[in-house]
Formats: structure tokens, C-alpha cells, sequence
């Protein structure tokens, strides 16, 4: 064998209209879990022929014709380890299949080989989101191998040793898509290439293309998500004044009551992805719960605060939470019915934090800090008026 031509990364768009898609709401996921799977698909080699010649002709013999099988089917097994959304960390058995040739030779006999390659990989994997649910991938890691080959002859042609085989570490490489059909399933298509040697002395590549399953475990969620809200102050209605004699008094005076403001604070994970600002399905039902309540209330002014935790920069949550503002703000507009005119949309960062500086401890995202810090990710409505 020797080197296949420079890796490419494949078309994979068709492999979404192999896919059966069923609409679900998605939920704010841990980005840390552990996950299996499986692969199927094809692999393929190069079968060196200008060596296959020089062997013969160390023997005294030629070529006269040649027949070879460079493609096989391939799987492999595998479990790895999603630290965070952009990195993991995978290992796995793989199965490259068998390539073999059948050559004739001058003087009159035959030259046949096949080699049967598989091994054993850990690599280090990237993840792109690209959208909610597709992702770009690549991978980059070692990989040990076991080559086994068979020779046969008849002739002129000897071998010397008619089974050899070789064990050895290698590079990998490999770029592919992952498509999210739901929580529990992921389906991605690969290319990989892996540095091999054979067992007689060659050095080459094999690329192999694959489409996995892949189904996460122990993946949780955080707390389904609530709305507190500030109770309004109703004043006491005046006590009666006696009257000791019958006398006609003018009505009462018009009492005006200050507008009192009402609070109600929405948990971000309860109306947006981690990290995302489309609101989602459930987000959509509790401001609409919310825009009902506002129903036959006289007000003058709502304000839409937007707030997240403190991981990432300041300008980064800055703006996440404005996005964030803007969406509550336009969906209230749009499906609840309120005043373009009379709501605003402030963005808070990370400035006005719920928790308090020892209540979560660490700077790095992990599971553990991200759902500590969800006091902080939140949508505040200040609704001014009276009904």
C-alpha cells in the first residue's frame, strides 16, 4: 500500500433526507456527558503496485496481469466522554476489513496477497455548532494497529515468510457532521484517514468512511423552570363616618391611586437554550400565560430587563442578555398584545447578579457551576400601572 490521495471531507448533505425528523422542544442540556456508539460503512486503501513489481523482479520474474480489491466494509465500537460543547475525548476498537490482489507472472505462475488491518484509537474531538442541532466535527489522534497479511505463489516466485504480521502506533485524522434527532440520538457521518504499516516493510494510509449512531447517557436537565412574582398592594377601603343626624353630603372626592408596579421574574433556562435567545416552546406558553394576566390591566409602562450569570466576558453577556430583552420584548408585542409603544427592552449583563460571591465557587463551566449560577440567568418584566 502506500499514501491515499490528500484527505477530503465529503458531502454529507444528503444524509439529512435519510434522517426521519420529529419536532422536539430543546431542553437546556448539560454540555458534560458521557456517550457510546457504533459505526458503519466503507473503507479504502491503495495497493502498491510498483512495489508488487519490484518484488518480482528481485525473483526474476514479471508482472503479465493483476486483479486487486482496495474497498472493504469497516465499523468500529466507541465511548468517549463531551467535557463541554467544543471538546471530548474518544476511544474505540475499528475493523478496516481485508484488501488482496491477484497477480500472474512471467515466467508462468501467480503472486497473491492480502492484508487484514485492525486496531485500537484515542482521539481528541472537536465540535463546531453550527445550529441547534447540526454540528461540525474533527478529530485528531493516535491509533494502534494490528496488520496480517497472506502470500501465496506458484512458479518461479518464493516467499519467504507466507503469513507475517505487524503491530504499531500511528497517527489519525478525520473531519465529519453530527445532525441532534433528539436528546438520546445523535447521527454523524465521518472521513477518517489512518497511518498504517503492513508487515513486510510498507508504510501507507487507509481512509474510511463512515455514519455512526451515537446515543448519550446520563444527561440531565435543569429544574423545570418558575415565575415569582411581586404581589400588588390593594389599598383597605375607607371605614364608614357616622352620622348623627340625616343630612346630605356632597360624594366622596376621586381617590387616585399611585400606579403600582408589579415584578415577575422569568428563569432564562425556562425561555432559552443554554447560551441561546430564540425563545423556546415553553418560554412561548408562560409569556403567554403572563400576557393573559395582563388582560384589562391599565398601564403605562413594562420594562423588559435581561440578565445572565457570570461565565463568559462582560461583553459577551452584555449582549446575550440584550438579545435576550428584545426577544421577550417583541414576542409580547407580537403574540401578547401589548403596546409597541409603552415597552422597553434594557440589557443587565452580568451586572446584577442573584447569587452572592461564595454561594459559586470557580470560574470554569462545569455542570455543577452552570446549574448553581441559574438564579442569575433570568428575564425580569416590571409592568407600572393599575387596573
Amino acid at each position: 500500500m502506500k499514501n491515499t490521495h490528500t484527505l477530503s471531507v465529503l458531502s454529507l448533505a444528503a444524509l439529512g433526507s435519510l434522517i426521519s425528523v420529529t419536532a422536539f422542544a430543546q431542553d437546556d442540556y448539560s454540555p458534560s456527558y458521557a456517550y457510546g456508539g457504533i459505526a458503519l460503512g466503507q473503507s479504502q486503501a491503495r495497493i502498491d503496485e510498483p512495489r508488487i513489481s519490484a518484488r518480482l523482479a528481485a525473483e526474476g520474474a514479471s508482472r503479465s496481469g493483476m486483479t486487486k480489491n482496495e474497498t472493504d466494509m469497516v465499523y468500529k465500537i466507541f465511548g468517549g466522554y463531551q467535557f463541554n460543547r467544543n471538546f471530548a475525548v474518544e476511544a474505540g476498537y475499528f475493523n478496516l476489513g481485508k484488501f488482496d490482489f491477484n497477480s500472474t507472472t512471467v515466467p508462468a505462475g501467480t503472486y497473491n496477497g492480502q492484508i487484514k488491518l485492525q486496531g485500537a484509537n484515542v482521539d481528541l474531538v472537536a465540535t463546531l455548532p453550527l445550529t441547534q442541532r447540526w454540528s461540525a466535527l474533527g478529530r485528531a489522534g493516535i491509533q494502534y494497529a494490528n496488520a496480517r497479511d497472506t502470500f501465496q505463489s506458484t512458479g518461479a516466485v518464493r516467499i519467504p515468510n507466507a503469513t507475517p504480521s505487524k503491530n504499531a502506533v500511528n497517527y489519525k485524522i478525520g473531519a465529519g457532521v453530527q445532525y441532534e434527532v433528539n436528546p438520546s440520538l445523535f447521527v454523524r457521518g465521518e472521513v477518517e484517514h489512518l497511518r498504517v504499516n503492513d508487515a513486510i516493510g510498507n508504510r501507507g494510509g487507509v481512509n474510511m468512511y463512515t455514519v455512526s449512531l451515537v446515543i448519550p447517557l446520563g444527561r440531565t436537565t435543569t429544574p423545570a423552570p418558575r415565575a415569582v412574582a411581586t404581589p400588588v398592594y390593594v389599598a383597605p377601603a375607607p371605614e364608614p363616618v357616622p352620622v348623627a343626624v340625616v343630612v346630605i353630603t356632597p360624594p366622596p372626592p376621586v381617590v387616585v391611586v399611585a400606579p403600582v408596579p408589579r415584578r415577575v421574574s422569568f428563569s432564562a433556562d425556562s425561555l432559552f437554550a443554554f447560551d441561546k435567545s430564540m425563545v423556546r416552546p415553553e418560554g412561548k406558553m408562560a409569556l403567554d400565560t403572563f400576557a393573559g394576566e395582563l388582560k384589562g390591566t391599565i398601564y403605562d409602562v413594562i420594562s423588559v430587563e435581561g440578565h445572565t450569570d457570570r461565565l463568559g466576558t462582560a461583553a459577551y453577556n452584555e449582549k446575550l442578555s440584550a438579545e435576550r430583552a428584545d426577544s421577550v420584548k417583541s414576542y409580547l408585542v407580537s403574540s401578547g398584545g401589548v403596546d409597541s409603544t409603552k415597552i422597553s427592552a434594557t440589557a443587565k449583563g452580568e451586572t446584577q447578579p442573584v447569587t452572592q460571591a461564595d454561594d459559586c465557587k470557580g470560574n470554569k463551566a462545569t455542570a455543577k457551576l452552570i446549574a448553581c449560577l441559574q438564579p442569575d440567568r433570568r428575564v425580569v418584566v416590571e409592568v407600572i400601572g393599575t387596573r
